[in-house]
C-alpha cells in the first residue's frame, strides 16, 4: 500500500506523487513493487534485501540513490519462538524524491505518523525525516522493552509457585527477542555515526542526533541488563531443577535401600535350606519383626545422615 505524505508544514495525506512529498509503502502489492523498479528506478535487488528478516543495517549508495535499511521492533501477531524481533525498514531518497518501504505493518510506523500529526509539524527536509525515524525506533526499542519486562516478571512469578516448562520455554523465546534486540540496536548505532557524516546535517539535525544517540544509547543498556537478568534467571531455575532432581533421585535411593532389607531377609528364611525355623510356628512372625527392626534402624540412620 501507498501513501503520499506533504512534508512541509505539517504530515498531511496527499492523493498523488509531489515534489519533496513522503512516499510510504507498507506491505508492498505486486503493483506497488512494479512502480517502484519501473517509474522511480529502484534497484530491485534492494528491494529484495529488505524483504528478508535477517538483513542487517546498513547504507549504501546506487545510481545517485541513497539506500538505508534500518531495523526496526516488530511484534509477531502469530504465537511463535521469538515473539518480539526486528525487521528491515527501507529509506530510499534521491534528490526530491524520498521512500520508506518497510514488508511488515508495525505499531512504530503507525504511531510514528499519528504523532506527528499531532505535534502539527512536518520534517525540515528529508534528513530530518531519516533521523526521526530513528529515533522512533529507539523510542519503540525502549517500549517494547516494558512489555517484555513485565512478560519476565510474570513467568518468574510462575515459577515461584511452580517450576514448570512452559513457564522456562517463554523465558527462553524472550532471551531469542533481546538477542535480536542487541544486535539491531547495536547495527542502529553503527549506521547513526556513518550517517551524520555522510548527510547534511545543520544544527537541528544536530541537535536530535543527540537525542537519538541518548535513546539508543538506553535502549542498547536496558536490552543489555534485561539479558544479564534473564540469563541469570534461567541459570537460577536450571540449578533448581537439577536440585529438586538430585533430591528425588537421593530420596528414591535411599527407599530402594530400605525396601531392600525386607526382601533380603524374606529370601533368606525362604531358602529351601535348614534354618532351624522350618517347624517353628513363630518362623513367620520371627522374620517380620527382624525386617520391621531391621527396617527401622535403617530409616533412622538415613533420617540422621540426612539422606532422607
Amino acid at each position: 500500500m501507498r501513501t503520499f505524505w506533504n512534508i512541509s508544514g505539517s504530515l498531511n495525506a496527499i492523493p498523488e506523487w509531489q515534489p519533496n512529498c513522503w512516499i510510504q509503502v507498507t506491505c508492498p502489492t505486486e503493483e506497488d513493487q512494479r512502480v517502484l523498479e519501473e517509474e522511480y528506478k529502484i534497484p530491485d535487488y534492494f528491494l529484495s534485501d529488505i524483504s528478508d528478516t535477517d538483513e542487517r543495517a546498513r547504507y549504501e549508495y546506487d545510481d545517485g540513490w541513497m539506500l538505508i535499511i534500518l531495523r526496526i521492533p516488530y511484534v509477531k501477531e502469530v504465537r511463535s519462538r521469538t515473539p518480539y524481533t526486528t525487521v528491515p525498514l527501507g529509506i530510499i531518497h534521491k534528490r526530491d524524491v524520498t521512500i520508506t518501504v518497510c514488508y511488515y505493518e508495525t505499531n512504530m510506523l503507525l504511531d510514528f505518523v499519528s504523532y506527528q500529526q499531532k505535534r502539527g509539524e512536518g520534517f525540515t527536509d528529508y534528513v530530518d525525516l531519516i533521523f526521526r525515524l530513528f529515533l522512533s525506533s529507539a523510542v519503540w526499542y525502549l517500549k517494547r522493552l516494558k512489555k517484555i519486562t513485565a512478560l519476565i516478571e510474570k513467568a518468574k512469578g510462575n515459577l515461584d509457585r511452580d517450576v514448570n516448562t512452559e513457564s522456562l520455554i517463554g523465558l527462553s523465546r524472550l532471551q531469542d527477542s533481546l538477542t535480536y534486540f542487541i544486535t539491531s540496536i547495536r547495527g542502529n548505532e553503527n549506521l547513526l555515526q556513518k550517517l551524520k557524516f555522510k548527510l547534511q546535517v545543520d544544527e537541528l539535525d544536530a541537535d536530535l542526533i543527540e537525542d537519538v544517540n541518548i535513546e539508543m544509547t538506553q535502549a542498547r543498556e536496558t536490552t543489555n541488563i534485561y539479558s544479564d537478568i534473564l540469563e541469570s534467571t534461567m541459570d537460577t531455575y536450571s540449578s533448581i531443577i537439577n536440585n529438586n532432581m538430585n533430591n528425588t533421585m537421593r530420596t528414591l535411593t535411599s527407599v530402594s535401600i530400605i525396601l531392600m532389607f525386607p526382601t533380603l531377609i524374606s529370601s533368606f528364611f525362604g531358602m529351601n535350606l535348614v534354618n532351624g525355623m522350618e517347624t517353628s510356628k513363630w518362623g513367620f512372625a520371627i522374620a517380620v519383626v527382624i525386617s520391621v527392626i531391621i527396617t527401622f534402624l535403617s530409616w533412622w540412620i538415613l533420617r540422621r545422615k540426612r539422606l532422607l
